[in-house]
């Protein structure tokens, strides 16, 4: 039960858009001033996405949150200048409660599902920015800093809290609501920070937090100044980080507006973009999305992907695909299975793919391209739907859009007289890890490491394309059905895919898509998930008594004592 006063979950809101500008922002400020930036919370509480709860104490909603990743995402595109970002509160004596209680108790399972998958893949985003991408983001705790509040702050790399005895670090949400920090909090303590067991079994269980002097020794911030010289410690952080990164040659580029069309017809409703098409059937639940090949040719320089700007193939298509992606998660509950298709030109393809790997290696712009592709892909493989790769003569599964493929869960290839093509490049290879840090190439051929020496061969022999009997026995498709069987195989294959229980799917899938090593990234998404569909739909939480339904009220929560 939900407590009084709180909506129940709605199953009929407005559609998510991902889609903002700083110039629409409500909750952050973003100020620039030369390689440093300032990001400050200053969450505006009587404007939540949605209504029903106000934004008490700087906490977050997915509005808050998607302001969030478009600066993080803004200042590596647009500001290469930007050398140290300073992440703060604007608001007196608190930096950030963290998820709002209310807007969770008023969300339905699959929305909390996903609002902690995107809060925690811009998180990423953040730490994949100092790691590579010369932006270091400082965190300058004036406040209270709880929850998530501290997640956001062990996102960045560097802590500093303000030590004004009130300013303090703290995971609540065990000894308060029943649950855990859900966006990889404790994951982050142990396995990034590397704080000792113990102290961080107490810290988790103090609803207070820690403060000053003991956060410092105990690992849970990297520095504490008195209040009278805070913003001059953080400046003078700030400052070092500038001073021992390497400056970026030339401008930023700005990432326009995507500018969909949308329109509805009959159940299925459909959002094309320049290079990407959705089109979802809501009553088959199922969607078809189609990415197409580059239409101009090749940039030879890293001026010529300047000039090109967000317009590059290689950016629009994968920003296209980013926004497409998230739409399925929050506004497509109920679509089970994904058919990839492509079309184009695999040459074309192959062109761009070579060209964006060689300037990687030499331009700031291009590197961070490369990057975005990789975090696109990332978020297809996190994406809690099925996925099948349905090649036919017109598709260019080839290179990145190869990858595609590597990350469905099923790839039907058709052959015959006119069979489709699959086909490699270098970046298969190379520069598009998965959350595990091997290659899609890498975990297919866990078992046999030798295949995809076997494929680098290939393209390095002049031999990248293969047609769909070769891709099968390459280990490339799954299924190369002919001409005479196709269209049955793949209708009969879809049909009996959307009616298996959606559950059994999305666990089987996350089991089976992420093999091989264990990184940071791995253990946060697993963990993540156990957290989100066992613990926080347990009666101890969200039950009638639990401490998620009893939050803000006098009566103290009831728990089933019996462990698990």
């Amino acid at each position: 039960m939900l407590k009084k006063g709180m909506a129940e979950p709605s199953t009929a809101q407005e559609p998510v858009r991902f889609e903002t500008h700083p110039s629409r922002y409500t909750h952050l400020k973003l100020k620039t001033e030369g390689p440093i930036a300032r990001l400050a919370l200053d969450v505006v509480e009587e404007k939540p996405m949605r209504p029903g709860y106000t934004l008490k104490q700087n906490s977050y909603d997915l509005g808050v949150d998607i302001e969030l990743a478009d600066a993080v995402q803004r200042l590596r595109f647009e500001h290469p200048e930007v050398r140290a970002v300073v992440v703060t509160s604007n608001q007196p004596r608190i930096f950030c409660a963290g998820a709002n209680i209310y807007m969770l108790g008023s969300s339905s399972h699959a929305f909390k599902v996903n609002f902690c998958k995107f809060t925690n893949e811009t998180r990423l985003s953040l730490e994949e920015a100092c790691a590579h991408s010369g932006q270091h983001y400082v965190a300058a705790l004036n406040g209270v800093a709880a929850g998530g509040g501290y997640e956001l702050a062990l996102a960045c790399e560097h802590i500093v809290l303000c030590d004004d005895g009130s300013s303090a670090v703290s995971f609540p949400e065990t000894p308060l609501l029943a649950v855990l920090p859900g966006t990889g909090g404790l994951t982050r303590l142990v396995d990034k920070r590397k704080v000792r067991r113990d102290l961080a079994d107490v810290f988790s269980t103090l609803a207070e937090g820690v403060r000053g002097k003991r956060a410092k020794d105990w690992g849970l911030v990297d520095e504490v100044a008195p209040k009278s010289k805070f913003d001059e410690v953080v400046v003078a952080r700030a400052n070092a980080f500038v001073s021992q990164t390497p400056e970026k040659k030339g401008p930023g580029v700005t990432l326009d507006a995507l500018d969909p069309k949308r329109a509805e017809d009959g159940g299925k409703i459909t959002s094309s973009y320049k290079f990407v098409t959705l089109s979802v059937d809501t009553e088959g639940r199922v969607a078809d999305l189609t990415m197409r090949g580059p239409d101009s040719a090749a940039p030879g320089t890293a001026e010529d992907l300047r000039k090109l700007g967000a317009q590059g193939w290689h950016l629009r298509a994968f920003r296209e695909l980013d926004d497409a992606l998230l739409d399925l998660r929050f506004n497509h509950p109920g679509v089970g299975l994904v058919c990839l298709r492509t079309e184009g030109d695999a040459k074309a393809v192959r062109a761009w793919d070579e060209s964006l790997a060689k300037l990687s290696g030499e331009d700031w712009f291009a590197k961070e391209v490369l990057l975005f592709v990789k975090r696109t892909l990332k978020r297809l493989d996190l994406t809690a739907k099925s996925f099948f790769a349905i090649a036919e003569p017109s598709s260019c599964f080839t290179g990145t859009l190869l990858e595609l493929a590597l990350a469905s869960d099923r790839t039907y290839a058709k052959a015959g007289d006119e069979p489709a093509r699959l086909g490699l490049s270098s970046l298969n290879f190379d520069g598009l890890p998965m959350s595990s840090g091997i290659t899609r190439l890498e975990a297919r051929f866990l078992a046999d490491p030798s295949r995809v020496m076997a494929l680098a061969q290939r393209l390095a022999g002049g031999e990248p394309d293969v047609d769909a009997e070769g891709a099968l026995e390459l280990g490339l498709a799954t299924f190369a059905p002919d001409e005479i069987d196709w269209d049955d195989e793949v209708r009969l294959a879809i049909e009996e895919r959307v009616s298996l229980s959606p559950d059994a799917l999305t666990g089987m899938e996350a089991n089976l898509r992420f093999c091989g090593p264990e990184t940071l990234e791995t253990k946060i998404f697993a963990r993540l998930s156990a957290w989100q569909n066992w613990i926080f739909q347990r009666p101890n939480a969200v039950g009638e008594r639990g401490a998620l339904t009893m939050y803000g009220r006098p009566e103290r929560p009831e728990f089933d004592w019996r462990r698990t």
